[in-house]
């Protein structure tokens, strides 16, 4: 299983035709898609359009679903931003590593199209689907 992070589905959904859209297209294909919470929130809260928001909302809905953020996760995120923070890397969304956070907990790679996953990879471990 594979977790695409918000900027891939982005990516996804204008037909960018880039590496990391391709993974996300063979991945659905063999159905090994997770999402959670936070990305369906990320990822709808951007469509204007009403049929648009409808179509996306149906992809996350065929998806397996997971709980990003429980205690568990909230706590070690807190753990890897300041990690992160003591290594001199500024984080611009607190999102992205909840993100990481949940996907190297659970063993889950992740697709992205957003260099502030750069550094988690980095000094954090996350594994990144390349």
């Amino acid at each position: 299983m594979i977790v695409a992070d918000t900027s891939v589905w982005i990516d996804y959904v204008k037909g960018i035709d880039a590496p990391h859209t391709d993974i996300l297209d063979s991945e659905l294909i063999h159905d090994r898609v997770v999402t959670g919470d936070i990305i369906i929130t990320e990822f709808l809260q951007g469509f204007k359009n009403d049929r648009e928001y409808l179509i996306a909302k149906q992809i996350m809905d065929n998806l397996e679903y997971r709980d990003f953020l429980g205690k568990e996760i909230a706590i070690q995120a807190a753990n890897n931003y300041r990690k992160l923070r003591k290594q001199g890397v500024t984080v611009r969304k607190t999102i992205d590593v909840i993100i990481a956070t949940f996907c190297i907990e659970n063993g889950f790679p992740l697709i992205h199209n957003d260099k502030d996953f750069d550094p988690m990879e980095e000094i954090l471990g996350l594994i990144v689907k390349k």
